[in-house]
């Protein structure tokens, strides 16, 4: 990625990344290639550029296909170096999905850190796969040191990269004020000239987009979306995939059914095209959803029971958590209540072993819906007051809201008034 700071002059120059840039110069002019065509839709040609310009040091997977469509073996472009291959099959784990396997990659490539700079590069690639695992204190840790050690050595686009995954551990943790502030605080920079990688700043509206639509700010998100929008033709096919998703996630909290699943689809096709397993699962459990809201059960069965057996295959419990709740959900809307129980509680079971507290919220949500549903008001009444104490505990106050009114019609239902009428006080003052 670009390593140069608007306020200095200083460039990266790693041996590595210019080593890497000038064989893959080399190979492609030899090849007959120009920069578009290497890229092929996977990648963009700003991206080929920056790396040819040892400006960006590629993954493994990119390597892999431009490898590929050179008709060469990858080793060719890296070179005999032992430690960068350590290096880049680190960074191809992370690329593959195998995150538990990249972490530890990461840790132990630590120990071997020939300077605080290369420190700061392998703690940023590990707050990106303790991120993905669901781990946001660590990832915060690992974030924050990267960036400080950045910043120090004036490495400023490195910097804001490793302050992105800082500010998604804290979107992680709940914390979407603080998550924002660090956000708009790189966005700015990048505004004034803060030289970074082509698609950076698309990533960084898309996650105050994301950030936005978590606070349920869903027509502040569509804002960020149109300046993504703007945008657009430095998307490769991934990168479309995520924001047409994000689109779907928007429309769905304004309450445009139909543009959801307009949006989703052309996601989910994307998603299958690069062969995103795990995002596609994501992107089928929310078309779920919009297919649930639209009354049609039937095609939200078949997303969510593709969604879940991806996601059983890949061992993926956190997005497992979501799609089981929402299988819950349609099992309650077609009134078998037994099965909405049984699905919600394997929703919480999964949410609990991985930690994922928004999913848990949920599930207890939908299992309290399903066993007051069924005439068990008191079982019903337990389970939404865990989702209550776990809502505080995360302190969303959309989550918060939700969650106690909720509470407070099922206790309303069964007679507590007083107590209702309390818990709907404090939803009403959750800010």
């Amino acid at each position: 990625m670009p390593r140069v700071s608007q306020n200095s002059t200083r460039v990266d120059d790693t041996p590595l990344a210019r080593e890497i840039g000038q064989r893959l110069r080399q190979e492609r002019l030899a090849a007959g290639l120009t920069q578009l065509q290497l890229a092929q839709g996977r990648y963009t040609k700003a991206y080929v550029s920056a790396l040819e310009n040892g400006l960006s040091r590629p993954s493994m997977a990119a390597l892999t296909h431009f490898a590929g469509r050179l008709g060469i073996p990858a080793s060719k472009l890296l070179g005999n170096q032992p430690l960068a291959w350590a290096r880049m099959d680190a960074d191809l784990a992370l690329a593959s999905g195998r995150w538990d396997e990249a972490a530890d990659a990461y840790a132990e490539l630590m120990a071997s850190a020939a300077s605080k700079e290369i420190r700061a590069e392998v703690l940023r690639g590990r707050a990106e796969a303790l991120f993905r695992l669901g781990k946001g204190a660590e990832c915060a840790a690992a974030a924050a040191e990267s960036a400080q050690i950045f910043h120090s050595a004036f490495r400023e686009a490195d910097a804001a990269l490793a302050e992105y995954w800082l500010s998604a551990a804290q979107y992680r943790l709940g914390n979407t004020t603080e998550a924002k502030d660090i956000l708009r605080g790189i966005l700015s920079r990048v505004r004034a000239g803060m030289k970074i990688e082509p698609d950076f700043q698309l990533r960084l509206v898309m996650a105050l987009a994301v950030n936005e639509s978590r606070d349920e700010n869903h027509a502040g998100a569509l804002g960020y979306l149109e300046e993504v929008r703007a945008l657009s033709e430095q998307m490769d096919d991934r990168r479309r995939a995520t924001y047409l998703h994000d689109l779907a996630n928007s429309y769905w909290g304004v309450g445009d059914l139909e543009g959801a699943v307009r949006a989703g689809i052309v996601s989910l096709e994307l998603y299958r095209r690069v062969e995103a397993d795990r995002e596609s699962a994501a992107m089928e459990n929310d078309l779920a959803l919009s297919y649930l809201a639209m009354g049609n059960s039937t095609r939200a069965s078949e997303m969510a029971a593709n969604s879940r057996s991806t996601l059983e295959r890949l061992e993926d419990d956190w997005h497992l958590a979501h799609v089981l709740e929402t299988q819950a959900q349609i099992a309650l809307g077609s009134g078998d209540f037994d099965a909405a129980v049984e699905a919600a509680m394997k929703a919480v079971e999964a949410a609990e072993k991985c930690g994922n507290l928004k999913a848990s919220v949920n599930a207890n949500l939908t299992l309290g819906r399903a066993h007051v549903g069924g005439g068990n008001s008191a079982m019903g009444l337990a389970a939404f007051a865990r989702a209550g104490s776990i809502a505080r505990e995360l302190g969303i106050p959309s989550l918060i809201r939700t969650t106690l009114k909720d509470w407070a019609d099922a206790l309303a239902l069964a007679g507590r008034h007083e107590e209702a009428f309390a818990l709907m006080s404090e939803a009403l003052e959750a800010r």
